[in-house]
């Protein structure tokens, strides 16, 4: 990537950071950047979730009404974290990331920061998962400026878990090294397995009560209505514990 080429990405990056409304502006914005700027990479992105796509990609993820597979992973501090102590105590919501790396996830992960402080007002949490150590977790919690746990599913096996693991590709393995994005640096091992970005709320049994997949990275669960979803989950908590009391 050149240096103009570098310059107008990160004006973009700049703007959609900055601009007002739904996260779907925000990501819109650098993906036409990206459409501009890097057509040959975008072309590759183009080619990958169409075969995604083709293959029926994340549709055997968990569905509503699912109950969520239980994990314990640590998070950027390295303390060990899992469903059953989160959705205990309140609703969850459960985003998976590519990494730290990924513009889109970037942009979405200050957007979810914010809505992390408006979920915990519910006595709710927001937690995200992504495949990269606790290194690269710790960069992305600090640039978002944020508390929320960021956990590390080293080597995909939580993603796998729930039918969201998808192996790169040769053509967008080459294409992400000579951007200066080598995966294995970041997940500590030559799989080149990413999860497809989902966001699973749960309720205090750990049962699935809202859902987003999507193969397409580009796009993101809209926050509104991740946390209205949570919103409507702690609802239904309290008035579980009024009538049987905590679980």
């Amino acid at each position: 990537m050149d240096s103009h080429t570098a310059e107008a990405l990160g004006a973009a990056f700049a703007e959609a950071r900055e601009a007002e409304g739904p996260v779907a502006v925000r990501l819109a914005i650098y993906a036409d950047a990206l459409r501009r700027y890097l057509p040959v990479y975008n072309a590759s992105v183009e080619r990958l979730v169409s075969r995604l796509n083709q293959v029926g990609a994340g549709l055997s993820a968990p569905d509503v009404g699912d109950s969520l597979p239980p994990f314990l992973l640590p998070d950027q501090h390295g303390r060990l974290v899992s469903l059953a102590e989160l959705h205990t105590t309140g609703p969850a919501a459960i985003v998976m990331l590519r990494g730290h790396w990924c513009p889109f996830c970037r942009l979405y992960m200050r957007t979810l920061a914010a809505a992390h402080i408006r979920a915990s007002a519910l006595g709710a949490t927001i937690v995200t998962i992504s495949p990269e150590r606790q290194h690269f977790a710790r960069i992305q919690v600090a640039e978002a400026g944020t508390g929320m746990p960021v956990l590390s599913d080293i080597s995909s096996g939580y993603a796998l878990s729930l039918n969201l693991a998808i192996w790169v590709g040769t053509e967008m393995q080459s294409m992400l090294k000579e951007m200066g994005r080598d995966l294995s640096q970041y997940h500590g091992n030559d799989h080149w397995i990413l999860p497809i970005p989902a966001a699973f709320v749960v309720d205090r049994t750990g049962r699935v009560t809202e859902r987003f997949v999507d193969p397409d990275f580009r796009n993101r669960m809209d926050v509104d209505r991740l946390v209205a979803a949570l919103e409507r989950a702690a609802a239904t908590h309290q008035r579980d514990i009024a009538e049987d009391g905590p679980l």
